[in-house]
């Protein structure tokens, strides 16, 4: 067994890696993966700079800049192309129907990436912060309680965030879905790669083969949740499975990212550090691993 270290940078990346690992897969492909620990971002590229871990679940925005200075990351592989069941919630009452009633509005963010997803969204959507035409404010724990309170206005949020908005008497609309290089994203340094080919290959099909069973067997995909995923507190069936299917209706076996998806965080790329301009949007990603594993069929077989 290959010993593997893969932290993740937020803990909602458990659901999946923790059906993955009681499906097997892990051991399947030669591979003992301690991946229940989270990372922050700097110690992220510190750590695979050093060559101290294999692979990192996430990083998807502060890493162009550094590109551009020089820093090796690469990702190889991504689990999602878009953020997983999303919905935008405000009081019953507010008179807000629509991402366009948000106009001189508060909306609360969460986090460095959804922040900046709560950004461009809005700004895709006629909404500029920059103009003062919307705000946004980081808030601290859940944003829809943040909404309840009278605090914001309205916020993003996913599961299963929205089975308890929905249970507080608050009103969640449909929005868009975002493509959006979001959840697991499967990162590395150039040297590691270029080294290590043939433990990268199991990896990536532990992934693909883990992603394949978490869509097609929900009812054990949702015992796992329940069980061992306590990151938003301990789950009832009712959220578990909201959970589980927001994250199964975005998980993307191929492991390839879409264009847009692309796009889109390379945009947040910029305007986190500005330095991501004198780099192509592409220049993270190398997928012929992937390709490579598509080209046996792999993926038809299971």
């Amino acid at each position: 067994m290959d010993k593997i270290l893969f932290p993740y940078r937020s803990a909602s990346h458990l659901p999946m890696l923790h059906v993955i690992a009681e499906a097997g897969m892990w051991e399947k492909y030669g591979l003992d993966v301690d991946y229940d620990r989270k990372i922050s971002s700097g110690d992220a590229h510190a750590a695979v700079a050093r060559g101290d871990i294999e692979f990192v679940g996430g990083n998807h925005v502060s890493t162009y800049g550094r590109r551009a200075r020089g820093d090796d990351w690469l990702y190889l592989g991504q689990t999602m192309n878009q953020v997983p069941g999303w919905q935008l919630v405000v009081r019953a009452g507010s008179g807000i129907d629509s991402v366009a009633g948000l106009r001189k509005k508060v909306v609360g963010s969460m986090g460095e990436h959804p922040g900046l997803n709560d950004w461009l969204f809005l700004k895709q959507h006629g909404l500029d912060v920059d103009r003062d035409e919307v705000v946004t404010v980081k808030v601290e724990g859940e944003p829809w309680e943040h909404v309840r309170d009278g605090k914001v206005d309205a916020a993003f949020i996913w599961p299963p965030a929205t089975v308890y908005a929905k249970r507080a008497g608050l009103k969640l609309i449909d929005i868009d879905a975002m493509p959006m290089i979001f959840f697991t994203t499967v990162s590395t340094s150039l040297k590691f790669a270029d080294h290590h080919a043939e433990l990268v290959e199991r990896f990536l099909k532990a992934m693909m083969e883990g992603i394949h069973i978490y869509k097609t067997q929900p009812a054990k995909a949702i015992d796992v949740i329940r069980r061992r995923y306590t990151a938003e507190g301990v789950l009832d069936e009712e959220a578990a499975t909201a959970l589980y299917r927001a994250i199964a209706d975005a998980l993307d076996p191929t492991l390839y990212p879409s264009p847009e998806a692309i796009a889109n965080v390379y945009q947040e790329g910029i305007r986190q550090d500005k330095d991501a301009t004198k780099i192509h949007p592409m220049d993270l990603w190398d997928l012929h691993f992937v390709r490579r594993i598509h080209d046996t069929g792999f993926l038809k077989q299971l």
